[in-house]
């Protein structure tokens, strides 16, 4: 440690970090399993043990929070999770730098913009007054689709603007994994007659097939985390019904109603989850010969 203690030094702020806002606030899970009051604090509030665990899975509201957001983690994994890679292979074949660095920047934009703005944008595009998809869709002789109030399009619209937000910054660790490609393969694959498409799933994918699995791990152990922001904006009376998720419950019960405890218990439920899905992918990975998370 003497000898790399500037690299130690470096290390120190991200050290920090973790053990400040990830491992310090773990204290707080205690109160999962108490009856917490703010005015008694962690050491005199009463225990419960797992009252409120027994509690939330009676909740009429269990089978409806989970389906909403297994559901809306689903169709991101599905849809959202492939198209970083889709759009770091097309990239990687682009020749032109200049164009291809334009591409770069334009998809990494919209990451930086927030969930308001983001979900404003929709709002101005899909609404029924005068917003210009409607627009378009009454020139067209068709009737308007009242999109922001309605449970059948809530889930398209969220993975849509996760999709639009995200999937150009998703790119950067699989270009990342494709500029160590040895160009050598291509070089020889070329002069046994492979073309682009062959020399994708031959040479590419294989490549760049352990960083694809890492990264689903990782995914995995944030499937449950469907994002509080954007669907508590998105949310409306019309389509809470497929819309309320985890995350939006423990707010509304936690921090509007002072049900500390409760809520606690439903975000621990929420972390378990994803731990067991992260060991599970890990095993399945080693045994399939893929390297691990750990």
């Amino acid at each position: 440690m003497l000898k790399d203690r500037l690299l130690y030094l470096m290390l120190a702020p991200g050290l920090l970090y973790f053990l400040i806002f990830k491992y310090v606030p773990m204290w707080g899970l205690l109160i999962a399993f108490q009856n917490y009051q703010p005015v008694r604090g962690f050491l005199e509030s009463d225990w419960a043990g797992l009252t409120h665990f027994a509690a939330f899975f009676r909740d009429e509201h269990f089978w409806m929070l989970f389906r909403n957001t297994f559901v809306l983690a689903l169709y991101n994994l599905l849809f959202f999770f492939p198209l970083p890679i889709v759009l770091a292979l097309l990239l990687n074949e682009v020749r032109i730098e200049g164009y291809k660095r334009f591409i770069q920047t334009l998809i990494y934009i919209p990451h930086f913009v927030s969930w308001v703005v983001i979900v404003g944008i929709f709002y101005i595009f899909f609404t029924t007054e005068g917003g210009l998809v409607n627009e378009i869709i009454a020139r067209l002789g068709f009737e308007k689709i009242n999109f922001l109030l309605s449970g059948d399009w809530f889930r398209t619209m969220i993975t849509s603007q996760v999709i639009w937000k995200e999937a150009g910054w998703g790119t950067i660790i699989f270009l990342a994994a494709l500029s160590g490609v040895d160009t050598q393969l291509y070089e020889a694959s070329r002069i046994d007659g492979a073309n682009r498409l062959r020399q994708i799933w031959h040479i590419t994918l294989p490549a760049i097939r352990s960083t694809i699995v890492i990264l689903l791990i990782l995914r995995l152990g944030h499937f449950l985390d469907t994002g509080f922001e954007q669907i508590f904006l998105m949310l409306n009376a019309m389509n809470r019904e497929v819309g309320e998720v985890f995350d939006t419950y423990v707010y509304t019960i936690g921090l509007t109603q002072g049900q500390f405890s409760f809520s606690t218990a439903v975000g621990l439920f929420k972390s378990l989850v994803g731990l067991v899905l992260v060991v599970t992918a890990n095993y399945l990975a080693k045994k399939f010969g893929e390297e691990g998370v750990y």
